[in-house]
Formats: C-alpha cells, structure tokens, sequence
C-alpha cells in the first residue's frame, strides 16, 4: 500500500508535464491490473489497508479513470488555463481513492471517502462551465455531508460498543437508527432515486474530467461502502430490504421515464446512471451471492459506459459549444467514424451482449426474481425504457437535418478515438474474466 502511495506523492514533480504524467498514470494502472492477480482472500498490505477483489476491482476502475480523464480534458492544456492546478487535483483524487477502497478501518474510510468529494468540488468550481456551478457544487456537498454526519456519529457508536473499527471484527446487535446511519450516505452517494437531486446538477455544470469520475467512480463509493458495512449489517438488513428495492426498482422506472424528456445530451447521461445504480442498490441490498457478484459487475460496466458516453458528448459539445438535441443532430454525415462508437456504447448502456453491463443484469435480475418473483413487473418497465432511451440518445444525435452552422466541424482526432476505444475495449472484454469477480463472495 505504502508503495502506491509513495509512486502518486512522487509524481507531483511532473505536474508541468502533462504527456509525462499521464503516460505516468498509464503505466501504473496497467502495471496495478496485470500484477496484481485477484485473490480469494484478503491481502493484508499493511496495518490499516488490504486488498480484495471488490477493492482490486475498484482501484483498478480509479485509475483507468484517472488516466483517461487526462486525455479527455486536453483543451485544459491547450488553452494553459491552470492546468498545473488540474493535475495536481488529478494526483489528490487518486490518492483518495487509493486510501478509500483500501482501508479496513472504518474512521480511515469515513475521512478517505469525504476527502475525495474535495477535488470532485474544486474541478467543477474550477473548469464548470456555467455559473451555476455554484449551486451544483453546493448540492453535492451538501447532501453528501448532510448524510454523512450521521454515520460519523454512528462510527463512535461502533467502536464504543466493540472496541474496534475493522470491517472484518465488528459483531454486534443493531438497531434501526444505527442501520439508518450506517447506509444513508451511501445510498445518497451512489444515489438512489428521489435522493439523486445532486447528480444531474453535478453532471451537467461539471467539465468533463468531472463528469467521468463522478459516474465512473465516485458513484461506485456508495455501492463499495455497502458491501463494506454489509459485513455486520447484513443479517439486520434483511427485514428491511424490500424498503430499498422497491425504492430503487419504482425511482428507475421514473427515471428511466425522466430520460425520455431531456434535451441536454449530459442530463440524460445522468439521469440514466440513477437507473443503472437502482439496480445496482437493489441487488446488494438483498444480500445473496448473484445479487452481490452482479451489483459488482454492473459498477465496474457502468463505470466504463458511463464515462465513455460523456466522453462522446463532450467531444460533441467542443465543436458545437451545444448539449441540445434540438442543434446535435445528423452527426453520422459529419463525424461517421464517431458515429459507430456512438452506437457501440448506446448499445451497451441497453445491456447489448458481450458487456458487462449485461453480465451485471443477468445476475441481479435473477437474485431479484429469487428473492420476490413480483419484481418482474418493474425490472422488465426497467429493461424496456433503458433501451428506449439509449436508442433515442443515438437516434437524435446521429440522425436527423444537420443544424446549418455546423458545415465546418472537423472529423475527429486519434486521441478521441483512442480515449472512446479504451472505455470501451474493457467495457466488452472483461466479460471473459467473470471467475475473477466471483471469488470473493
């Protein structure tokens, strides 16, 4: 664990670096996916940090994040505007999320967890597009912060009762006020519906390094510390999960309803993540191997998809200076290379085989109708509109009368060609290493 730690604090000297750190960035995450080989226990990496396969798994997702969002945000170097500043919170995120899905210890976890809302902040105040990034910056720390105050409390409550804080030591009864604290920053974190207000506000004011780790990893925090506290509130939870499913299958089909009616290409990118989340809450919450195996699957899925699809809308947004459907439209004439791409993560945002979103789904939707056959009802609404509106995402933004001031656009470049084909080259290859996810469970 040190050595990560020590290879991201010595990286700060190539700040002025752009290429050089990003290329840095790159070798790491190659090097942390092909040497370190998930294992079916825990690896103890020192005192207070391990490594799992959920937490190998979510590290690994961090800093392939990590390193495209460099290539993604280049007209941050190009236009010079601190873009020193920028990769310096780059290297503050990915220290944060290395301590995150890393600790054992729950009060090291809290502070790492809080501490990577920080530069989430700082790169939506600082490169946002509008100005009403103010607000969306306040409503994500507000509503992220307003949940977890009472999970702080809930943590000295734990250690006062047990004597430790480890994820693996902790045994004791609960209660629901406990319960309640334990999970409720959580679910606002990933979000679940009708507490995901923040997320769309977040998403569309955000540049798009912002974007790609909000939805390839900051909402995966939520869905690791449920598994995390899942470990002794498991047996407790049973009684109460038919709260949290029916919550998230009935909020993504209103989502997924919601989607149809956006006109902003990123607020429906958003928008669709709570339906793909609600799934994923809803399959750990009822706590059997399939739910839990397929809510993984679906983070690390979503992850790529979902940032691969910002990706695509941003490079949109930099030749039209336009999230509207109503200007984006007949794409497939001027950027037909783009065009195909387009297609490739619309149809794996509709759970399209070989991805992982579909793996993902498989599992959950079969625990779900193991644990309650009258779930059918909402998870085939769910499935239905989730095709619906990625259709419509590619539909109106590659088909349709070209807008007549965008007859000079250029066709693309191999850096956002590149940035597309490695969201979505794991996105649809992973599949084949299923045996890996399955081991920890």
């Amino acid at each position: 664990m040190m050595k990560y730690l020590i290879i991201t604090l010595f990286l700060i000297p190539l700040l002025k670096s752009w290429w050089l750190l990003m290329l840095s960035i790159m070798m790491i995450s190659f090097i942390f996916v092909n040497m370190n080989i998930p294992m079916n226990f825990i690896s103890g990496v020192s005192g207070l940090f391990s490594l799992d396969v959920v937490s190998y798994s979510m590290i690994s997702l961090s800093y392939w994040i990590l390193f495209l969002m460099l290539m993604a945000s280049y007209q941050i170097y190009n236009s010079k505007i601190n873009f020193i500043e920028f990769l310096f919170i780059i290297l503050m995120m990915m220290l944060s999320l290395l301590m995150t899905f890393s600790s054992d210890n729950m009060l090291i976890f809290y502070l790492s967890f809080e501490m990577s809302i920080i530069p989430t902040l700082f790169l939506i105040f600082g490169w946002g597009y509008q100005p009403e990034r103010l607000v969306a910056g306040y409503y994500l720390l507000f509503y992220t912060l307003f949940a977890s105050l009472p999970m702080l409390i809930g943590i000295f409550y734990v250690y006062n009762s047990v004597g430790s804080l480890y994820f693996w030591l902790i045994n004791m009864d609960m209660d629901f006020y406990l319960y309640l604290s334990m999970i409720m920053a959580f679910l606002v974190s990933i979000p679940m519906a009708f507490i995901h207000f923040w997320l769309p506000k977040a998403h569309v004011e955000a540049p798009i390094s912002g974007s790609m780790i909000l939805a390839g990893v900051l909402l995966k925090l939520g869905g690791y510390g449920l598994f995390r506290v899942g470990m002794f509130i498991s047996n407790y939870s049973f009684k109460y999960s038919f709260i949290w499913v029916s919550i998230s299958l009935y909020g993504a089909f209103v989502v997924g309803v919601l989607c149809l009616c956006q006109v902003d290409m990123k607020s429906m990118i958003a928008y669709s993540s709570v339906a793909h989340m609600a799934l994923v809450i809803s399959g750990i919450m009822i706590f059997n191997f399939y739910g839990l195996v397929g809510s993984l699957i679906l983070m690390i899925g979503h992850g790529f998809c979902s940032s691969g699809l910002f990706c695509l809308a941003n490079i949109i947004y930099e030749r039209t200076h336009s999230r509207s459907f109503i200007i984006n439209k007949g794409f497939i004439n001027l950027m037909p290379g783009f065009s195909m791409l387009w297609f490739m993560l619309c149809s794996s945002n509709m759970s399209a085989p070989p991805s992982l979103n579909l793996l993902g789904e498989i599992f959950i939707i079969n625990s779900l109708l193991g644990w309650n056959n009258m779930t059918f009802i909402f998870l085939m609404l769910l499935s239905f509109f989730s095709c619906c509106y990625s259709i419509y995402l590619y539909a109106f933004t590659q088909h349709g009368l070209i807008y007549s001031g965008l007859l000079s656009l250029s066709l693309g470049n191999f850096r956002e060609y590149v940035l597309i084909l490695f969201h979505w080259l794991p996105l649809n290859m992973l599949f084949m290493s299923y045996n890996s996810f399955s081991m920890f469970f």
